[in-house]
């Protein structure tokens, strides 16, 4: 298939303290969230100077992935647009069809498979194309959890963190995978949790990880309403009731180090931590990693050309091309979404 462009598609973040109520706005219109929650999450990002890292992030992502298309011969421009904020959806769309654009490919930020990271990307797109009136076409790049260059990226990331443990105490470290909670009846319809099982596994069996578990964090949402768990800051506090010494903090469902990943564990989970007497050691989200930006232009590569080997490890092989109609359905009500999730 031929592609004239390629859209990143993230969740986007604000850039300045102005923009951070405006921001978490966008990002809860809709839900029944109380604003005495979003005033408070909005003290996180004030705390970071009212900009979220994601950002900087995403304009490093599309300039190292240009750089690497390019090694491969691949000559493609790259847009970017934002769920949330600047630039937006369709604001990508525009600049798209300026530049004249027919079909793009979207590279969605999320490497499982969930109505939040994939399929209401999916809607955003399709909203701001019908409000253009664009003859625009698009395709997406599969989830990738099971890629063997995600889990080499992950497989390295874990290899520094552990190095960081003192070395005489490294065979009894845990390791803690985390990824963002959602709600259980979201869940139910689609493959997110059992994607990051596999993942998890593949990741311990790769690295010689013995004790490990499967954590969630940044849940949102009434009290009363069922979310993915257990939250990291609860099985912080029974490793510690269980005497470990030393655990490590893998963010797997992240691709990068946003203010999620930064608050919730760079700043809550080390505090408990330091409380409990755990060592807890952060391994770092597959930012730059040369086998993250391989696998991203090999997963471009093989839409351009289908007779390229469609890569996956484990079980499950590799994720469908296109998404089928039922694909990650959203909850029967709408949750209280995560207002700072992918930010």
């Amino acid at each position: 298939m031929a592609y004239d462009a390629i859209l990143l598609v993230s969740f986007g973040g604000p850039d300045g303290p102005e923009d951070v109520i405006p921001f978490l706005e966008n990002v809860l219109r809709g839900r029944p969230v109380p604003r005495s929650r979003l005033l408070e999450v909005s003290e996180h990002y004030l705390a970071h100077g009212g900009i979220s890292p994601i950002n900087e992030q995403n304009k490093a992502l599309i300039k190292a992935l240009r750089s690497r298309m390019a090694e491969s011969d691949l000559h493609i421009p790259i847009f970017w647009g934002n769920r949330n904020w600047h630039p937006t959806i369709p604001a990508a769309i525009e600049e798209m069809q300026k530049a004249g654009v027919k079909r793009f490919l979207a590279l969605i930020t999320s490497a499982y498979s969930s109505y939040s990271g994939c399929r209401q990307y999916r809607e955003n797109i399709n909203g701001a194309l019908e409000n253009s009136g664009s003859a625009l076409a698009y395709d997406k790049v599969r989830v990738w959890y099971n890629h063997p260059l995600w889990i080499k990226t992950l497989v390295d990331r874990y290899q520094a963190a552990l190095a960081r443990v003192p070395e005489h105490r490294r065979h009894a470290t845990t390791t803690a995978f985390t990824a963002h909670s959602i709600p259980d009846s979201m869940s139910r319809n689609c493959n997110y949790q059992k994607q990051l099982e596999e993942t998890c596994q593949l990741v311990a069996d790769a690295a010689g990880i013995g004790h490990w578990k499967l954590v969630y964090q940044s849940r949102s949402g009434r009290p009363q309403d069922p979310w993915l768990a257990p939250d990291i800051c609860d099985h912080l506090t029974s490793l510690a009731t269980e005497g470990h010494s030393d655990v490590i903090i893998h963010p797997i469902g992240f691709i990068s180090d946003h203010m999620e990943v930064i608050f919730d564990l760079d700043t809550e989970a080390q505090s408990l931590g330091a409380d409990l007497g755990l060592n807890v050691i952060r391994a770092e989200t597959a930012g730059l990693h040369p086998a993250f930006l391989d696998m991203l232009v090999e997963l471009i590569g093989e839409r351009l050309d289908c007779s390229l080997p469609r890569r996956a490890i484990g079980a499950s092989g590799p994720s469908h091309a296109t998404c089928p109609k039922n694909c990650c359905l959203p909850a029967a009500r709408p949750p209280s979404r995560p207002p700072a999730a992918s930010a």
